[in-house]
């Protein structure tokens, strides 16, 4: 019989996004690894990016927690599991500890996972025990792990930081400023990992430098201070095999990349069968009953994709034959005519929807949204930094949570023939009935 798993935890958080929260909870997660321990890490919030620097880090996938997105449920499982199979847990938290409906704070409060705040320090320095106090104890209950001070110029910066706490007990150390553990960024966020050469380098000098510290040099022993018990989590209910016996194309590459391990794991137990392709390398679609086009980076990519004229005629194909495609954000804005770069230039686009996508140097929209689809709801979120122009009128809107939907809000749906997209990314596992409707031929949006 299954009982509650016992396993130190800690969710990392920080006071505002740009903190380094990213590069912390990886080199820990990289340090222990090294260490010979097992290490799981979730990030909290919609996240593509940040999940492959960790993954990378811990040599364990990596899922994402959200209260409202993926579902307490969910959560509980999956940390349940991971407390049954791991040494150390880690969670890295989204924005500031407190930002967002539910936020990371709510996430550490239902699990009871202690709170490692890392600060960027580089212009303050009894402030800093300010505000380090302030996340403490903005909250009743929280529980607390401690605070490591991140960008810190010297050791005598560092003597301040630390005098500045009225709990000494809870320093965890500094970091040291220093460009080399910076990891790269551009307009959606990090650079992938899976870009770069140097990508476990760069992971194993943050190891390095936080090895200095107290809380780098925490042993076996000393984590369990932070152990957490994870009660056994209820059933998961049997998904019907909507899907059984059809064969779902996924294209994985450079340029289309922001896939949820849990949306592929929702497909394989709705019965479908998963092909894999790249857009940019690949002359023909695989043989499929239907196609997930994700988000991921077109606009970095426009020339191959312009280029590979093959794979144009194969998707228009597939279209001809009045096979299901489901484009979300990066994945259908390859579908329209053209990209129109945020310098102006015009790149031709596979052709499958009239107009034209443009992009902006600017965010053009964020946050958690739904999509009804009948009487099923998916949840999910928006993320993109392009604005498209089409004569396709939207047979659906999606709303933020808790709203109903509304002309000009939310992402649009567009329809034409078997082709379905959106700007809307959405998690598969919330509504496995409405996702299975995305990859079925029918008369639902």
């Amino acid at each position: 019989m299954s009982t509650a798993a016992r396993c130190p935890a800690v969710l990392i958080a920080a006071p505002a996004s740009g903190q380094g929260k990213t590069t912390v909870t990886a080199a820990l997660a990289r340090l222990h690894a090294r260490q010979g321990r097992r290490v799981r890490v979730f990030k909290c919030g919609p996240d593509f990016i940040d999940p492959g620097w960790l993954q990378l880090a811990s040599g364990a996938p990596v899922h994402q927690m959200d209260l409202w997105m993926t579902g307490e449920a969910d959560c509980r499982a999956r940390l349940h599991q991971a407390a049954q199979q791991a040494d150390l847990i880690l969670v890295e938290g989204v924005m500031g500890l407190f930002d967002g409906e539910p936020s990371a704070a709510d996430l550490a409060q239902r699990f009871g996972l202690p709170v490692l705040a890392v600060i960027d320090a580089s212009a303050m320095a009894g402030t800093f025990g300010a505000l380090a106090h302030g996340l403490q104890h903005y909250r009743a209950g929280l529980p607390w792990a401690g605070v490591l001070a991140n960008r810190v110029a010297g050791e005598r910066h560092a003597q301040m930081l630390r005098e500045s706490l009225r709990e000494p007990e809870h320093w965890l150390g500094a970091l040291l400023r220093n460009p080399a553990l910076a990891l790269p960024e551009r307009h959606l966020g990090l650079t992938l990992a899976s870009e770069l050469g140097d990508a476990m380098q760069r992971l194993d000098a943050a190891a390095d430098a936080l090895a200095g510290t107290p809380l780098g040099q925490m042993d076996a022993a000393a984590l369990q201070r932070w152990a957490v018990d994870f009660p056994v989590p209820d059933p998961a209910r049997a998904w019907p095999a909507l899907l059984a016996g059809r064969t779902v194309a996924v294209a994985r590459d450079a340029a289309f990349c922001f896939i949820y391990e849990a949306n592929l794991d929702t497909l394989r137990a709705l019965g479908a069968e998963l092909a894999f392709f790249s857009p940019l390398a690949d002359a023909a679609l695989p043989r499929c009953d239907a196609l997930w086009l994700p988000g991921g980076y077109p606009e970095l990519h426009a020339a191959a994709i312009a280029a590979n004229r093959a794979m144009a005629e194969s998707l228009a194909a597939h279209v001809a034959a009045g096979r299901p495609i489901w484009a979300e954000c990066g994945g259908m804005m390859a579908l329209f005519e053209e990209l129109v770069s945020a310098e102006g230039e015009s790149t031709p686009a596979w052709g499958l929807l009239p107009g034209r996508v443009s992009m902006q140097k600017r965010l053009a929209a964020l946050g958690p949204q739904q999509l009804a689809l009948g009487d099923q709801v998916l949840r999910g979120h928006t993320f993109h930094y392009s604005t498209c122009a089409t004569p396709l009128a939207p047979v659906a809107r999606t709303a933020r949570p808790g709203s109903a939907p509304a002309p000009e809000a939310g992402e649009a749906l567009y329809r034409q023939g078997p082709v379905r997209a959106s700007y809307f990314h959405a998690w598969f596992a919330s509504s496995p009935e409405a996702t299975a409707r995305l990859f079925l031929t029918g008369d639902l949006p």
